[in-house]
């Protein structure tokens, strides 16, 4: 989809749709006003009959309305004017946006950004209503047969050119892109989207754009420097593992970067602990971590940030086999470590120790997060809407925390104390891989946490935020909205973005 701006009044685009919000409990106001005043009262007539919207979320398509050039007119909903906060704004968006992709219309003029939203501006509205349509228009098509009715792809979308305005536009595809790329891998099946894909990805981005490099670790590597916990998880599958570093040098030579290290487990069997049967399939979303921190190192190449970034991914396959790491097994990892084994299936744990450990040590860092479907726990906790966020470092989980909420991609703070430490002691190794069933989203952070001694460090458990639940299960392209904000934030914001 191309984002373009328009002067042309709003009534007299030749588009195939005019998209244009209303609120729950008042009267028409700015665009929509204007489009009921051009249109002599249709809007108006409708409010009567009741036969607008009517809650947020609601949208209604229009055809042929008098006095407006567009083919159809969209309204969507978005609810009450006092709950309109900056996550309402972007669900009304997509909203629309899912009620396009699923018209005929291959364009479409928006006037959303006209919505009054508590404390955002008109720069971010317009920048999010952008991200918001584009996400919406995204359907996945790589390994399906297009049937000749499916409704086409939204080809363009303009919205009333404004200073500021194509700015805007632009950053809001850069994000775009990272957010599809994050989609695009994950919702890939497994037998594509294996690790070696995965380093692969890596290797077209560094060719595709200037600033970005690769770094790839093989299995042979990788025991040189003796990442014994990450290659246990491997080791029972035919598809070798790999660690893969993508560098970003946008700021100046020598300063620290901002590192990010995602969870690549392309297929989640649990290993000898093998999982039950139904839902399995779903254990190709257990990639989502690399896929965001794939999808943010996209969009902030195209961004152009300001500032150095490495994005770290721990690309492996857990399956069983007669090679494979047992319960029962003592692994030391590359920091010397020693992890007692209960349970094959907390193996995303397992590789992000050695990714983080070794990210810590080469990469040295400003600051460190790790993105994960980690724990079903968290999924418990949270539902879909809002990513577990765990530190000690409370200055980075106000970061975090604001960078959810300005992009909408919210996150919610678990805590990481001291005490939950003892639920992974056991007398045969430093530590176990598993805590057992109280707060289970809190001891995988505290194992973790082990193997990030000196460095800024917060987990994010996206196990449950990472993708759609229910009938059209696909991944959602989070938390890369959060990860570029968290990222732009530390770079100066974006009007030294924008400007």
């Amino acid at each position: 989809m191309q984002l373009t701006t328009s002067q042309i009044a709003a009534s007299s685009i030749p588009t195939d749709c005019l998209i244009i919000g209303i609120l729950e409990d008042g009267g028409l106001s700015g665009a929509a006003a204007e489009i009921d005043n051009v249109s002599d009262g249709a809007l108006s007539r409708l409010a009567d009959s009741a036969d607008l919207p009517k809650k947020a979320g609601q949208t209604l398509m229009l055809h042929g309305l008098p006095g407006v050039a567009a083919k159809r007119v969209l309204v969507v909903n978005f609810g009450k004017a006092e709950k309109l906060d900056g996550p309402a704004f972007v669900r009304g968006v997509q909203a629309a946006g899912k009620a396009l992709r699923q018209s005929p219309a291959k364009s479409a003029h928006c006037l959303l950004d006209c919505i009054d939203v508590k404390n955002c501006d008109h720069a971010w509205r317009v920048r999010q209503a952008g991200i918001a349509l584009t996400h919406a228009d995204y359907i996945y098509t790589a390994t399906k047969t297009p049937k000749a009715h499916d409704a086409p792809a939204t080809e363009t979308v303009s919205f009333a050119d404004a200073d500021g305005v194509a700015n805007q536009l632009k950053l809001a595809e850069a994000i775009a892109a990272g957010v599809q790329r994050c989609r695009d891998l994950a919702d890939a099946p497994p037998n594509i989207c294996n690790p070696a894909y995965l380093a692969e990805t890596a290797r077209q981005m560094a060719a595709e754009h200037d600033g970005l490099s690769v770094e790839i670790l093989d299995e042979a590597q990788m025991t040189e420097l003796g990442m014994n916990a990450l290659l246990a998880v491997g080791v029972g599958s035919e598809n070798p593992s790999y660690l893969v570093r993508l560098s970003w040098r946008g700021g100046k030579d020598g300063e620290a970067p901002l590192a990010m290290v995602g969870k690549g487990i392309t297929f989640d069997t649990g290993g000898i602990s093998l999982k039950p049967r139904e839902l399995m399939e779903q254990m190709k979303f257990d990639m989502g971590g690399a896929a965001a921190t794939i999808g943010t190192m996209e969009a902030i190449a195209r961004l152009k940030l300001p500032m150095n970034v490495d994005g770290v991914v721990a690309a492996v396959e857990n399956m069983p086999d007669g090679k494979a790491y047992r319960p029962g097994d003592v692994i030391t990892a590359m920091n010397g470590k020693t992890i007692e084994v209960h349970n094959t299936d907390a193996e995303g744990r397992m590789v992000l120790a050695d990714a983080l450990y070794w990210t810590g040590q080469n990469v040295k860092p400003a600051k460190m997060v790790d993105i994960a479907t980690l724990t079903g726990a968290c999924v418990v906790a949270l539902g879909a809407h809002a990513s577990g966020i765990m530190t000690q470092d409370d200055e980075l989980a106000d970061e975090l925390l604001t960078a959810g909420l300005q992009s909408a991609d919210r996150g919610w703070r678990l805590p990481l104390w001291d005490e939950y430490q003892a639920q992974i002691e056991t007398p045969f190794a430093d530590m176990k891989n598993l805590g057992g069933m109280p707060a289970g989203s809190i001891t995988a952070g505290c194992f973790l946490s082990r193997f990030t001694d000196g460095q800024r460090w917060a987990h994010i458990d996206i196990a449950g935020s990472a993708w759609n639940w229910g009938k059209a299960e696909s991944a959602s392209g989070r938390p890369v909205g959060l990860l570029v904000e968290w990222l732009v934030s530390n770079a100066g914001g974006w009007n030294a973005i924008a400007g």
